[in-house]
């Protein structure tokens, strides 16, 4: 498939490669010479301001793939079919699919000004996504069915590619155990909490725990172990290592023997990653700290990554991972609500909107984290299991990929969590089936 445009720039380039490899399973080529594009005997699209001839593709594109400056954009959105578009333009396909697609996917709104929210992070409320009402769909995947289809009425010989579905389970060990490994003064302000609340059955659990007449009730890695080999899944595990505590790090400290035994006894079952602390993103440096230890306990080199908190500004932090040899990150969604922060199911490079390129970093979206339908959405077991099916189904329309995260803590015994362990259980049992 063979593109023309009279510009040829970085932006057009990368979702050129982009949408070739999601619709055809290779990058879509691009000339600006006419006379070859006009001599070109195979599948042509026209992405240029006037039709060339009559066997070809045309799409009259908006300006934001040829801007080389970052500023505000007017969007209005329309509907075809029920689904959501914008950036209206003629030709073959009612809308600038490429303009569109490379603002979804590079986050070009993160990048102008906007709200933060209380932990300092991009605020959803801020995304055309949330604003317009499409955060829970994979939008980019839905526009490249209907573009696929056109194409394929307007060139009935062309072979399109159809990825699989996937599903890929991921979980972040923040907080490794509940009451085990938490030292002599964490141990004993802990009781003296649950004392001064008057939390005697957590006195009781406690002394039990510290005992060994009863698992910790973080304790769920064995259980773990057993469903992913009963359903031949492949999840991917992210350990926070902080060197210190803090008010959001608050994982046993990497002194403790059986913090150092857990990361390494997963780091010879699954792939694992870092969970960069929160203090890391104030003290860049702990960031090579961290990675470092855990490449020295799983002797593996570290090239995954999920930010604690979900905290990541644009561009700063995804260079800072790039810098320290990541190459693989898992951050892309929002910690304040569940969707697709990218409006995407697919795992695709990320666009350094400032330097104008394509990027190492390869993002894995993710559309559901537990703790997102647990702490901001107030959702019951019963609701999370209705949201989850939500995301299965509308991620495997599209043939996507789909992403969770849960927390070891959410699928234990502590009775906070109640039912949430059984939800999770019945999910990965019925996708299976």
């Amino acid at each position: 498939m063979l593109i023309y445009s009279s510009t040829i720039t970085p932006r057009l380039q990368y979702i050129a490669e982009f949408a070739g490899k999601e619709t055809i399973g290779e990058p879509f080529e691009i000339t600006n010479i006419p006379g070859y594009y006009q001599q070109h005997s195979g599948f042509k699209i026209n992405y240029s301001s006037g039709k060339i001839d009559e066997n070809e593709f045309w799409i009259r594109p908006c300006p934001l793939l040829f801007e080389e400056k970052i500023t505000g954009q007017v969007i209005q959105c329309f509907s075809i079919d029920g689904i959501k578009c914008f950036f209206k333009t003629q030709g073959d396909f009612p809308f600038d699919i490429f303009a569109a697609t490379f603002y979804l996917l590079s986050r070009y709104e993160e990048y102008l000004p906007h709200k933060k929210d209380m932990y300092g992070r991009y605020a959803h409320e801020n995304s055309l996504a949330f604003k317009e009402g499409f955060l829970n769909q994979p939008l980019i995947n839905k526009w490249l069915q209907l573009f696929k289809e056109q194409l394929q009425y307007k060139f009935s010989s062309l072979v399109i590619s159809s990825p699989a579905f996937s599903f890929l389970p991921t979980y972040d060990i923040d907080i490794a155990w509940a009451f085990k490994g938490k030292g002599i003064l964490r141990t004993t302000g802990g009781f003296i909490r649950s004392i001064f609340k008057g939390n005697w059955k957590e006195c009781t659990k406690r002394i039990a725990t510290l005992t060994g007449r009863q698992a910790d009730p973080y304790d769920t890695y064995q259980w773990l172990d057993e469903l992913h080999e009963k359903h031949q899944l492949k999840p991917k595990y992210f350990f926070l290592l902080a060197e210190k505590t803090s008010r959001y790090d608050k994982n046993v400290l990497l002194k403790n023997k059986a913090l150092q035994q857990l990361v390494k006894r997963h780091g010879e079952r699954y792939p694992v990653g870092i969970h960069p602390s929160w203090r890391s993103g104030d003290e860049t440096s702990l960031l090579k700290s961290e990675i470092n230890t855990l490449e020295q306990l799983t002797r593996i080199k570290v090239v995954s990554s999920r930010q604690h908190y979900i905290r990541f500004t644009l561009p700063e932090t995804f260079r800072r991972l790039i810098s320290h040899g990541i190459k693989f990150d898992f951050s892309m969604g929002y910690g304040s609500i569940n969707g697709f922060r990218a409006s995407v199911a697919t795992p695709f490079y990320w666009y350094d909107l400032e330097k104008e390129e394509k990027s190492s970093l390869l993002l894995y979206p993710f559309c559901y984290m537990e703790a997102n339908s647990f702490y901001e959405q107030h959702y019951t077991p019963a609701q999370a299991m209705e949201e989850l099916n939500y995301y299965y189904h509308v991620v495997r329309s599209v043939n996507g990929m789909l992403a969770t995260i849960w927390h070891n803590h959410f699928l234990g015994t502590d009775k906070l969590f109640t039912g949430w362990k059984e939800v999770y259980e019945q999910f990965v049992s019925e996708i299976d089936s």
